[in-house]
């Protein structure tokens, strides 16, 4: 099911805001605003030359913290 763009809104800036706090998340809204950023490629390169074993091992560590 597709979400509408209000409720994509809504529920990131909650996670933001749970995640970070209200003064981090308004500072990660202003880096993002101000930065020319593509998410595709920093997801791509965020894992680039890591194993299977190793990302799952960061994963599963992720999962338990």
């Amino acid at each position: 099911m597709m979400r509408n763009d209000t409720l994509v809104r809504t529920e990131g800036m909650k996670i933001l805001l749970e995640g970070l706090g209200k003064v981090d998340a308004e500072r990660f809204i202003s880096l993002i605003i101000k930065e020319p950023f593509d998410y595709t490629k920093w997801q791509r390169d965020l894992y680039s030359g890591m194993g299977v074993r190793e990302l799952s091992n960061k994963a599963m560590k992720s999962i338990t913290e």
